[in-house]
């Protein structure tokens, strides 16, 4: 570094001659001319040695290192104006370096979810979890992006049913980890599209909401088409509807806004073991300020003897916003579907049949009612009460559903 500069940059920063006794460098003894200011730019962090202690003094420095150092010094406070007029293009390409870094430290963001729950039924399915989830999400370039999900759960109990709810698997053990989200999300021309392993939830969930290995793709805004190919992957439950692993499904949507009312008409066709087709239709609308009525009807390729019509009725107020502590929202959902109606239901409590969960017989009805606060920030408590039965025999159960979900 020039012996002007030095001095200049020292000066800057208002340097005295006993500022700083520590020598850093050892290659700056105590009676060099630069003594000093060296100690002192380098207390203040503007300049920077080598990993060998020494400071390389005699070394040449590229216009480049000199913005760097002037950088350093006015975020210091220094009035370093001719300094900063001097490398002006330099600083300025500096800027646009920084940017780039800044811009590359954010390219991907991490997110948490951590779920405590625990359900008690009426038949005596009594079954707990912690379940963790961490989000990640990395842009790819200015128009894709990818985005993975890797979820942990922690069974407290290892009874039948919870067994049965990680998958079918009467081998199980307490705690499972898998990566359930991993897809590119991106725009060709104006179609958006979603490939990879990923949830499927449409609209209400009351046909499907599971995890598939898809491509889904969709066009336009008010009048929205939207397709999905999907195979049920393998970590999903598959344990509420007639979906097992490796089935294929294939929707066809189209969702339209029509004033204050959104509808939607929605086909399924599913190669299950009852080569199931479902049209449903469906329409939301606000009726009030912060109320929500939602209705479905749904019509499906029922089996010999078994119905092919059912429906589901919703009232929503507001709801728990995580990133507002005080919200809150009340809801209360009624279904009566058939089980040519659902492939994996959203539902999360209990109609048993005497053979297995919605999946023989004819399907259930009956009501949920539930509410969620959020009791601090990234704080919500919720709670949820089912009453189903199933629609042929006489099976029934109420379910308690409590939980609490941290955000972070």
């Amino acid at each position: 570094m020039k012996k002007s500069l030095v001095l200049a940059m020292a000066m800057a920063l208002g340097v005295t001659a006993s500022a700083y006794a520590a020598n850093p460098f050892s290659d700056v003894p105590a009676g060099h001319w630069a003594y000093d200011s060296v100690n002192k730019l380098a207390a203040a962090g503007v300049i920077d040695g080598y990993g060998d202690a020494t400071f390389g003094g005699d070394k040449l420095m590229t216009r480049y290192e000199m913005a760097q150092i002037v950088a350093k010094a006015m975020a210091k406070g220094a009035n370093v104006d001719k300094l900063a007029a001097e490398f002006a293009d330099e600083l300025d390409t500096l800027g646009v370096r920084v940017a780039n870094l800044e811009k590359k430290a954010d390219n991907v963001k991490i997110a948490g979810q951590v779920r405590l729950s625990y359900r008690d039924s009426d038949q005596g399915k009594h079954n707990g979890r912690l379940r963790t989830r961490l989000f990640v999400k990395g842009a790819v370039n200015d128009d894709w992006t990818y985005t993975a999900r890797i979820e942990n759960n922690q069974y407290f109990d290892e009874s039948d049913e919870t067994k049965h709810s990680k998958g079918n698997n009467p081998n199980a053990g307490d705690e499972d980890t898998k990566l359930n989200w991993a897809f590119v999300s991106g725009r060709v021309g104006g179609i958006m599209v979603d490939a990879g392993r990923q949830d499927i939830k449409m609209h209400t969930g009351t046909v499907v909401d599971e995890t598939f290995d898809a491509a889904k793709i969709s066009y336009g805004k008010d009048v929205k088409l939207t397709g999905v190919v999907a195979k049920a992957a393998g970590s999903g439950s598959w344990d509420n509807g007639t979906m097992e692993e490796g089935d294929r499904m294939y929707v066809a949507d189209v969702t339209a806004k029509l004033g204050v009312v959104d509808g939607y008409v929605t086909y399924y066709k599913a190669d299950t073991a009852n080569d199931d087709e479902i049209i449903v239709v469906g329409a939301s609308a606000k009726i009030a300020k912060d109320l929500k009525l939602t209705a479905e009807y749904l019509n499906g390729d029922a089996q010999s003897g078994k119905d092919d019509n059912g429906y589901m009725v919703g009232l929503a107020y507001g709801g728990a916003k995580a990133a507002k502590a005080g919200s809150w929202g009340l809801y209360a959902n009624y279904y009566d579907q058939p089980i040519a109606t659902m492939l994996e239901h959203t539902v999360d409590g209990y109609a048993y049949m005497p053979t297995g969960f919605m999946t023989t017989g004819d399907g259930f009805q009956g009501y949920e009612i539930g509410a969620n606060y959020t009791a601090a920030k990234n704080i919500v408590l919720g709670v949820k009460y089912y009453d189903l039965e199933a629609r042929e025999g006489s099976a029934d159960d109420q379910t308690i559903w409590t939980e609490v979900v941290f955000s972070f």
